[in-house]
Formats: structure tokens, sequence, C-alpha cells
């Protein structure tokens, strides 16, 4: 069997544990340094001492199983505490959103939305009678909706974006039938950092009696502080009319440790369709509102302790330092002759490239950002290259920026000799 990646071997006898975190470290060699803010992707940061409190707390619950909270009741508080707090943030106390809304913890943006579509499926075939219901989502809805599609044999139709890259509520509206169940909205879309059209596609949702997800798993830790700055004033929440669902990542710009994600309904007996419950084997019974069964508790806990260490002042001040960096990001590129902006973001996720791709090659210039050590994603249709800007990235914008200069300068009509635009791969 061959093995690209040169396996190591199960020692014959166990190897002391300071050798073993000398091979940890080696293996680490060529992995981006995320901790030099260089990296515009996969990476949240909000510096050294929010790390060390994930870490600690993350080692407090390294061995407990996050699926019973019946033998560790604490799991149980955690995760209503992070539900309360994400459910209130995106608009659960304003007497609009009904009163109502409950949630549930996931492993992350992925599975909620996931969930959502398996609700949604859930609620055609028993409210509905539709065996193989169809979700609208706009060509920028994250690629997990077509995840879910395949997994839950739901028929995904993807609806073209407008000219500003978001979401067309007439194209939608024109695309629904008598088999569709959901539609989806981003609060802001992965691919260009828009907001969608919220309002109207709520008002599309009431008008057919369709469910409607806001994908708010990068902006839900984000737009409500934005909109407490004055910076950003969309509705986009739960007090938007039509809106039944929401997923927000707490390891996105909640700053917390990989693994934690919030999915919330409007109301209880939407939210109900989410947990798995059984009793036809041998083992008793058996409940759990994730896909997963055992889970671990670490991430739980880490995603519990960076919310209290922050608190509301922590995540308005974090959110303007990477805001104001992004700001600047998008000054910087718009300042640069030959590249252009991918519509009009309004928070702190960017994507630019060439205004004439004929006579620049943006993934070009992707490679010369590469050999100076920065990372940022690639994106086709149009070829851009794909910046998230958050607070551990916002002291090194303007060396990007000067870079970015430098590469637009000297790579001419070079073409990349690499045009792959992959976010995210699995060995």
């Amino acid at each position: 069997m061959s093995d690209p990646f040169g396996s190591t071997p199960l020692p014959d006898h166990g190897l002391p544990a300071d050798e073993v975190l000398d091979l940890l470290a080696a293996k680490k060699h060529n992995d981006r340094d995320w901790r030099g803010g260089k990296v515009y992707s996969l990476v949240y940061s909000a510096g050294d001492e929010v790390h060390h409190l994930l870490e600690r707390a993350l080692g407090l619950y390294a061995a407990e199983n996050g699926l019973n909270v019946l033998a560790f009741p604490s799991i149980g508080f955690l995760q209503h505490d992070l539900v309360r707090i994400t459910a209130s943030l995106l608009g659960a106390d304003d007497p609009a959103s009904g009163g109502q809304i409950q949630g549930h913890l996931t492993s992350g943006g992925t599975e909620s939305l996931l969930h959502a579509v398996k609700t949604a499926r859930d609620v055609a075939r028993t409210e509905r009678g539709i065996e193989r219901p169809e979700v609208l989502a706009a060509t920028s809805a994250h690629a997990a909706f077509t995840k879910a599609a395949d997994y839950f044999d739901v028929d995904l139709v993807r609806v073209p974006v407008g000219p500003d890259f978001r979401a067309d509520p007439e194209a939608m509206a024109a695309a629904v039938t008598d088999r569709t169940i959901l539609l989806v909205g981003s609060a802001p879309t992965y691919p260009h950092g828009v907001v969608d059209p919220i309002e109207e596609l709520g008002a599309l949702a009431t008008e057919r009696g369709l469910l409607f997800h806001v994908d708010a798993c990068m902006g839900g830790f984000l737009l409500p502080f934005l909109t407490r700055l004055g910076r950003f004033n969309e509705p986009f929440d739960f007090t938007v009319p039509g809106v039944t669902s929401m997923s927000a990542d707490l390891h996105k710009y909640g700053y917390a440790a990989k693994g934690v994600s919030v999915i919330c309904y409007r109301t209880p007996e939407l939210a109900r369709h989410q947990v798995f419950v059984t009793d036809d084997w041998l083992g008793g019974f058996y409940a759990s509102s994730a896909v997963a069964g055992t889970r671990p508790a670490g991430p739980i806990a880490a995603a519990w302790a960076v919310v209290m260490y922050l608190g509301l002042d922590g995540y308005l001040a974090l959110t303007q330092l990477a805001h104001d960096a992004a700001l600047r990001l998008r000054a910087g590129v718009e300042s640069i002759d030959g590249l252009a902006v991918r519509g009009d973001p309004p928070a702190t996720v960017i994507a630019f490239g060439a205004d004439d791709p004929a006579s620049l090659d943006i993934f070009a210039v992707g490679q010369a950002l590469s050999s100076r050590g920065w990372y940022l994603d690639r994106q086709a249709n149009p070829d851009s290259l794909h910046a998230t800007v958050h607070a551990g990235s916002a002291a090194t914008v303007d060396d990007l920026v000067i870079d970015l200069r430098t590469a637009v300068g000297t790579i001419g009509t070079q073409r990349s000799t690499d045009r792959s635009t992959t976010y995210g791969t699995s060995a």
C-alpha cells in the first residue's frame, strides 16, 4: 500500500513524553505559522492570552465525554450557556423573535448546516408529505449544503447570484416549486463576505410557507458587535420575519478552539427535529442532538471559557480591531492598479482579483505572496484571492498590502503553475 505521508510505525516500546512532543514539533515544521499573523484563513486568533486560556480549559476537560450530561452535568450547563448567549446575540431577546428560540451545540459550521437541512427534510416528510424535498441556495452558499443534500437525499437547487454576488430574491422566487421546503441565506457569504438580502428572502419564505435558514457561521459572532459599534445596520437575524433557523460558529469570530458551533431554531418544535432518540437495542435509552455520539468536551469548555473571559467589551474591542484592519486591507487593494474587490463586503471577509484576468493572473500573485509567507485561499468564477481578517492578523495588514503591491508590479504576464482552488482537503 502506498504511503504518501510517510507513516510513523507503532514503536515496540513507548517513547518518553518529551521525545513524543519533540516529534510532534518536528512534524509541524512545514505548517503555516498562524501565530505570525500571515494566515488569512482557517485560524482565528485573539492573541496569546486567549490561546493559553483555551489550552488550559481544553486540558481540564480532556477526558470527559460530551455525549452524556447525566454523568457530567457541568457539560450540560456549559452547552446551555453557549446556546443562550448565541441566541441572544442573534435576536432571541427581541420581542420580534417570538421568545421561543431553542438550539443545540454542534462540532462546527458544516454540522450545523447538515442539521438545518435534515430538519427541513424531516419537516417536509412529516408535515407536508414530501419524500424528496428541495433546498434553494445561492451559488455563494457554503459547500456544506451540497454535502447535506448528498447525505440526506435532498435535492439542492443552486440559484445564480446577482452582479453584487448576493443572493437574488427574484431568481430564488422563480426557482421555488411544490417540493421546495427550505431557503438559504448567508450573513455573510464565505466566498465574498457579502450579506444576502435577508429581509427580502424572509418575506419570500413567509409568502410561500417555507423554512428559511440564515447561515451566520461567519457572522454570528461578528455582525452583532459590528451593529453595536454602528458599523453595520442590515437586519439579518431572528428579528427578521420568516427566519426559522440560524447557525453561528464560536470557533470563528467567537475566537474559541476548533469544534464548536451553534444552531438555533425559532420554535421548540423545529429544534426537536434535530434530536435523535431510540431504545431499539439492548443498551437502553439513547439520545443525541449531534451527528456524533461520543464527542470531546474540551472544545465546549474552552468555548465557554473564552466567552466568559472576553465578555461583551472584549468582543467589541476585537471586532473593532479586525474591522479596522479589513477596511485598511480593502483600501489597500483598491489603491493597486489592476486589482478589484469582489462585491461590497461590509465586514471582515474580502475577496479580490484582477480587473482584467487576461492582463494579470491573480493566482500567480497568490503564489508570489505564498513565497513571502502569506496564506490566502484561492477561489474561481471569477478567480480571486480570499482573505479572512481577524484580530490576530490585524497587525500584518499593512505589510500584506506592501507585498501585494510588489507582487502585482512584478508578475506581469506570468501565469500560475497551480490552478487549484481547494479550501478543505483530507487524507
